[in-house]
């Protein structure tokens, strides 16, 4: 391994960068060339063609036989243009990656190339291979993908992609994207009421989603040099390095030239592929950076980020590079997530959550703000656990990623404005000269944009025009935790709209209806609001007292899902079945359990086969230079308790690893998965992995660093 380790870094030395040509100068020349959208189909297809299509894009009708059949067609000619052979189904099993299956164009039969309307709309993968959570036994293997109109065909890798939905057999959702696409129907559904109340224009809302996304970026040659980084995404061992982010100079500083190179590249491919990828940047650990794109439809931005975590694990290989979605690949620095900047937008161009000049608009501006806020406060533990992975438990709470409690941040200038409306409905700040707001029932002119800091120790933040739920895992797939913010707010206004009628019925004008409802909803919230430092132990003492949940490990987050209610909620909107719950939560604790497991044994492997053996070979060179400093008559005290220091570094690495080992065999003997995966978090993680690699990383420091078998973080984290 220490040779393994040299080798590594000899071959980071002399690599040599990757170049990088655009196919134009201009963006907007090669935007979506891989793409088959609305454009194509239009220019493509007959007119009459092209309006099923877009109707059942828009509108969600039926695409019958002969429609399929012209579609595909015109798909097959398009995509044979560009030189691509093969097409799949491309979907997002309960894995957390994407799956395909390639099959050819070409009819060995006919001896020419096919493409029938049926293979567009629906294919058949193994439903019993992927994670179904005893929807499916072994034996009963059939399931369906079918076509996702709303999100467009794209060619990545020489192939044509469908995006698809993934179903069993007897119809159970296998996948994140059908419950996702129900989901935005369910807030559709709700909103509308509700904006109605404002604008009876008002027909149609859309979710609309950004995703910010972090990663760390190394060395593909000392990534392989690391066997935890290659079974279990992050670094089971590892000191941290004498400077580390402590600094701060590596945020929003210069951009390595290598890491450059490989954002320029996955982002002209991100382009071709229509994602609007907009921003780069260094983040604050070394190593680490994010990318983030323009706002986008919810589906069309879930599904783009799938993709481009894709298109960077295979842009960086060509750059010798290796990009880590986990967590927390380093531990002492900062983790990954994902920040999803969350709103809805109605078909006549106003975003729900932007104040303005309009009266009207900031009434129904603080209708959805605190309808979001009751959501989240009613529904905090369901939020928690979308969230909830073995990666995302390394991060919460830990260098800058918020805290597993959640809460709502707004700012001064809106809690003062909620405050303020609860008692008694008017409001005057004054701030400098420049602003000046009286929240009445008749007349409630403009809340200014953006005059409040941000906080970023919040979970679920207003940040001006959107709330931006940043405890999501960088290595996630966001359809999860949207689906589940989508439904708890469209439960919400269901049940906000029913109060203002209420209200209405009892004889009240509708805006005074509305407003007494909203005084009555900020009034039951207010222990979910908070302005302060998130990762403070006073803010974890006040939660406990505000009665908010904790919930620091998955499988405890998860016992949500067992909850009648949460059943009953998701089943109400038609996003997900008591089957389908029931599944997702067995198909998590089922996760953890096997992440938590490799994580152990990768822990055991490196730890008996490579650090004890080493560490026992540098103590044997200490005794013997200590016996010849005695030899010689010299002082050998400081020798003689360096070698002490080391064999109870070693006893206690051996002694955990067996012992972490007896608990593994003993638990893996258990059959209830929610028991399995409960104790595997109190008995094998937190009883001994920082034991572990505590023992671990104090002989990194005592050995010799020519011996040491693992690549440290000062070598993996500082490239150039």
């Amino acid at each position: 391994m220490a040779t393994l380790r040299q080798e590594a870094l000899k071959m980071v030395q002399q690599r040599e960068r990757v170049s990088v040509v655009a196919p134009s100068a201009k963006i907007s020349d090669y935007f979506g060339s891989q793409v088959f959208g609305l454009k194509e189909m239009k220019e493509a297809l007959a007119p009459n063609v092209y309006k099923k299509i877009s109707n059942a894009i828009e509108k969600g009708g039926k695409i019958d036989t002969s429609t399929a059949d012209e579609v595909a067609s015109a798909i097959k000619t398009w995509a044979l243009s560009k030189g691509v052979t093969h097409y799949t189904h491309w979907f997002q099993p309960l894995t957390g990656s994407t799956a395909e299956k390639h099959d050819t164009f070409f009819d060995g039969g006919s001896g020419i190339e096919k493409f029938k309307g049926s293979a567009l709309v629906q294919q058949e993968p193994d439903a019993s291979s992927f994670p179904n959570g005893g929807i499916r036994s072994t034996f009963e293997a059939r399931g369906y993908t079918a076509w996702d109109p709303t999100s467009p065909i794209f060619i990545f890798d020489k192939t044509l992609c469908i995006p698809t939905i993934f179903v069993a057999f007897t119809g159970e959702a296998l996948d994140y994207k059908t419950p996702l696409l129900k989901s935005i129907e369910a807030v559709n559904n709700a909103a509308i009421p509700v904006c109605q109340l404002f604008d009876r224009n008002v027909k149609k809302i859309t979710a609309s989603l950004g995703v910010e996304q972090e990663y760390f970026v190394i060395d593909r040659a000392l990534f392989a040099s690391r066997p935890d980084l290659i079974m279990a995404g992050r670094t089971v061992f590892g000191h941290n390095p004498a400077r580390g982010q402590q600094l701060d100079d590596h945020y929003f500083g210069s951009i390595p030239t290598r890491v450059k190179d490989f954002m320029q590249e996955f982002e002209i491919e991100s382009w071709k592929l229509g994602i609007p990828v907009s921003t780069r940047h260094n983040e604050v650990a070394p190593g680490q950076f994010e990318v983030a794109p323009l706002y986008e439809e919810i589906n069309r931005a879930t599904d783009h980020n799938q993709l481009l975590m894709d298109l960077m694990t295979k842009v960086a290989e060509k750059h010798n590079l290796k990009v880590l979605f986990h967590e927390k690949p380093f531990a002492g620095l900062n983790g990954s997530g994902k920040h999803n900047n969350w709103s809805l937008i109605t078909d006549t161009g106003v975003n729900l959550f932007q104040p303005s000049n309009s009266a009207r608009e900031n009434l129904q501006f603080l209708t959805f703000l605190v309808a979001t806020i009751k959501a989240v406060h009613d529904n905090a533990d369901l939020l928690r656990a979308s969230i909830a992975s073995a990666g995302n438990d390394w991060r919460l709470g830990a260098n800058e990623a918020p805290p597993a409690i959640i809460s709502v941040f707004l700012g001064s200038t809106l809690t003062s404005v909620l405050d303020e409306l609860e008692e008694n409905g008017n409001l005057k700040i004054e701030k400098g000269d420049n602003m000046y707001m009286k929240l009445g029932i008749s007349k409630i002119p403009q809340i200014i944009l953006d005059n409040t800091d941000r906080n970023r120790t919040s979970p679920f933040a207003f940040t001006g025009n959107k709330f931006e739920f940043r405890a999501v895992g960088s290595h996630a797939n966001v359809a999860g935790p949207m689906a589940t913010l989508n439904v708890i707010v469209a439960e919400t206004l269901k049940t906000l709209h029913a109060d203002v009628k209420e209200e209405i019925a009892k004889g009240k004008e509708k805006k005074i209806a509305i407003v007494n409802v909203l005084r009555k909803y900020i009034s039951e919230t207010k222990n979910i609001r908070f302005e302060g430092d998130g990762y403070s132990e006073e803010w974890e003492q006040e939660a406990e007292k505000r009665g908010l949940s904790n919930l620091k490990s998955t499988p405890f987050a998860l016992d949500i899902f067992e909850d009648k209610k949460v059943k009953e909620l998701f089943s109400k909107h038609k996003v997900l079945s008591e089957i389908e719950v029931e599944a997702r939560h067995e198909i998590m604790l089922e996760n953890y359990v096997m992440k938590i497991q490799i994580e152990s044994r990768v822990m055991g492997d490196l730890a008996l086969n490579h650090i004890i053996p080493t560490a026992i070979n540098y103590q044997n060179k200490l005794i013997q230079n200590a016996q010849g400093m005695k030899d010689l008559g010299l002082d050998n005290t400081a020798a003689v308790e360096t070698i002490k220091e080391v064999s109870n570094y070693i006893e206690s690495i051996k002694s955990n690893v067996n012992a972490m080992i007896d608990v593994r065999r003993r638990l893996n003997k258990v059959t209830d998965v929610k028991e399995k995966a409960k104790a595997y978090s109190t008995e094998v993680k937190e009883a001994y992995f920082q034991k572990i690699r505590y023992a671990v990383d104090k002989l990194e420091l005592l050995v010799d660093d020519e011996n040491w078998p693992l690549v440290k973080y000062r070598e993996m984290l500082f490239l150039k």
